[in-house]
């Protein structure tokens, strides 16, 4: 694109503290007689300036260098105006100014960018959602200010080994207080959040090019922890004498009888139990994390832990179906109560979820395609995973495979043979 404008650039120095022993050096632009001034925070004597070149007089190594920073910002100010028009950009004393200083739109840092993805997407993502990108973005501050001495980088210096400095930093990071770290899987969930707000900032047209391109996450496939049918029944047969035990214990039981995750049951209301198509009572609610509708036809077990607080009266008050504490609490609490019945796994309030999926429905022949319906899993692969761990369900259908196949052998030798 042709551009007609003029360009000049002036170095020179200006009085401002009226003291001829500290004159401030600046750097002016003018495009078709508009100006825009730069102060380099550099400064010199009267006696020293040369008015006509610009530069300092004399050889000495304080005037080479100076003179030599004054020929670098010279040729930077040429750069801008050349970068300038190679995009088409409309050419002003301001536009070079601001390209110059690095505050143009094509200047974008890290930290507006993850301003901006949190913002706008404040309101589309579930809270539970944000509150993992803020923990990211607590991660990516530490991560500057230990690894890069800064508080904030351009847009543009997002480059592979920014990607793979990151996650060595994720795997290797020691907090002061002593907790859990990251794991492989954790760290990867770091990244993938980064990622997905490097790519925002793609179609935003903020970076040229994609840095995570050549860079590859790699979950571990981790076991889903479950309860076995015996384990199930040794929590349903221990009670408890605590109050918060026992409420903790049935809403356990309640998610492993109904597949709801902990925010599910804990949303749940009175209203949202009706009869079904069945004539028998169902659940029709929507998952908090997908918004996907699910419509659950409730087992007897978890009916009868529905009626157990059918009358309590704080439940009334708040209209909501079970007692449900605060997750940290209820997994406090899980822990104690797992541990106490002779269970020796890491269980969480998520391990009802697999148990329903996987002892409740799963092993005792509840199609896969139902079990996906009943968890509201939008991606039939999501359950699959759930039906990877059940080698005694494989088993019980290769022994009923054997069997099937042992009487079609029979038959055919007892068959009466053939005469041609």
């Amino acid at each position: 694109m042709r551009n007609n404008s003029t360009l000049k650039i002036l170095i020179f120095t200006r009085d401002i503290t009226h003291n001829p022993e500290k004159l401030t050096i600046y750097a002016r632009i003018t495009v078709d007689k508009k100006r825009a001034e730069i102060s380099l925070k550099r400064y010199t004597t009267a006696y020293e300036w040369d008015d006509n070149k610009g530069r300092i007089t004399g050889n000495s190594k304080r005037a080479n260098l100076l003179n030599s920073y004054l020929d670098e910002v010279y040729l930077q100010i040429l750069e801008a105006h050349k970068q300038l028009l190679s995009e088409g950009k409309v050419i002003t004393a301001q536009a070079i100014k601001a390209r110059f200083l690095g505050q143009d739109d094509d200047k974008y840092t890290l930290k507006e960018l993850i301003d901006y993805h949190n913002t706008t997407q404040a309101s589309i993502l579930k809270p539970g959602t944000m509150k993992n990108y803020y923990s990211t973005e607590r991660y990516l501050n530490k991560f500057l200010r230990d690894k890069k001495h800064t508080t904030d980088i351009f847009l543009k210096q997002l480059d592979y080994r920014f990607i793979v400095d990151f996650e060595l930093y994720l795997r290797n990071y020691r907090p002061l207080k002593p907790r859990k770290t990251c794991s492989n899987n954790g760290t990867m969930k770091h990244l993938e959040r980064l990622m997905k707000m490097v790519n925002l900032a793609v179609k935003l047209e903020w970076l040229p090019k994609d840095p995570f391109k050549n860079y590859k996450l790699s979950f571990q496939k981790n076991e889903r922890c479950y309860l076995t049918e015996r384990e199930l029944k040794l929590v349903e047969d221990t009670s408890f004498t605590g109050k918060g035990y026992e409420k903790v214990k049935d809403v356990f039981l309640f998610s492993c009888y109904t597949g709801l995750s902990y925010i599910d049951v804990k949303e749940l209301r009175n209203d949202q139990v009706v009869l079904g198509i069945d004539g028998h009572q169902w659940i029709y609610t929507k998952r908090m994390k997908t918004d996907e509708e699910v419509k659950i036809p409730l087992l007897l077990k978890a009916k009868k832990i529905i009626e157990k607080y059918r009358n309590n009266k704080e439940l009334k008050i708040t209209e909501k179906l079970l007692p449900v504490f605060s997750n940290q609490k209820i997994n406090s609490y899980l822990k104690v109560i797992i541990k106490t019945c002779g269970i020796y796994k890491n269980a969480t309030f998520h391990t009802a979820r697999h148990t329903f999926a996987t002892t409740v429905t799963l092993s005792n022949g509840v199609p896969i395609e139902t079990v996906s319906k009943l968890l509201g899993h939008t991606k039939l692969s999501t359950t699959q995973i759930y039906a990877r761990v059940l080698q005694k369900k494989v088993g019980e259908d290769m022994q009923e495979l054997m069997e099937k196949l042992k009487n079609k052998n029979k038959l055919e030798r007892s068959a009466a043979p053939k005469s041609y």
